[in-house]
């Protein structure tokens, strides 16, 4: 068998011991399967999936999807991030070509024209690349964040990019995720009391309505909904 059936299989298995465990139970049962072979993805909209996850690993490797196209607060975060937690490993997962070498091949403005290649070029290529050097990976899916996340588990098998992938927080309510962030005086993009429910990058990303879907800000005015970094 290939160490990705055995893994596979592992998820499957983890799928189902784990689907009610908490974070806490989910990201020890990480650390203990897989040591350092495992990375934690953050977009630096708040510190609450890092926070969790040092309590089990101090010094654990955190993905940060570096796409250019960042606010200012959210580079901010991820400074704040490495202060705050100094044994943290920031690993900054850059696109093959910078913003102005894709404007030079592409045409300025890709994300207006084509959000979802813009997506594939500056995320979903980084993010594939540097997971192939992992066996898990950890993220901060919660089934209230879409529609499309409503079935999210605790671990399962990420078949497109061949590892096993921990939602420790996937049944966190709002009010659970916010109480924490409260609670534990965890840092968060200031950006997020100044109207940003969910952020993105800089040119897709509004300002939300109060009341309105938190991801109605992501790509207003267009169908895409998703990065493409989670299905």
């Amino acid at each position: 068998m290939t160490a990705t059936a055995d893994y596979r299989t592992l998820a499957e298995r983890a799928g189902k011991e784990l689907a009610s465990a908490t974070a806490g139970e989910a990201l020890r049962w990480t650390a203990e399967t897989f040591g350092d072979d495992f990375i934690v993805a953050s977009n630096m909209q708040d510190a609450v999936l890092i926070d969790l996850a040092v309590k089990v690993k101090p010094d654990v490797d955190v993905l940060f999807l570096e796409t250019g196209y960042h606010f200012p607060e959210t580079i901010g975060t991820r400074d704040a991030v490495q202060t705050v937690y100094p044994a943290v490993q920031i690993v900054n997962a850059q696109a093959e070509q910078s913003v102005a070498e894709q404007d030079a091949e592409y045409g300025p403005k890709l994300h207006d024209r084509d959000p979802t290649q813009c997506c594939f070029l500056r995320k979903v290529v980084p993010l594939r690349s540097t997971l192939a050097r992992y066996s898990a990976w950890v993220t901060g899916v919660r089934r209230v964040d879409a529609p499309t996340r409503a079935n999210t588990p605790i671990v399962t098998w990420d078949e497109r990019n061949g590892l096993v992938k921990i939602n420790p927080i996937a049944a966190w309510s709002d009010e659970e995720f916010n109480g924490y962030i409260r609670d534990h005086g965890i840092l968060e993009n200031p950006l997020v009391s100044a109207g940003y429910p969910s952020i993105g990058c800089a040119p897709c990303t509004a300002k939300v309505e109060a009341g309105a879907d938190p991801r109605s800000g992501r790509w207003a005015g267009q169908a895409k909904t998703e990065c493409g970094l989670h299905g």
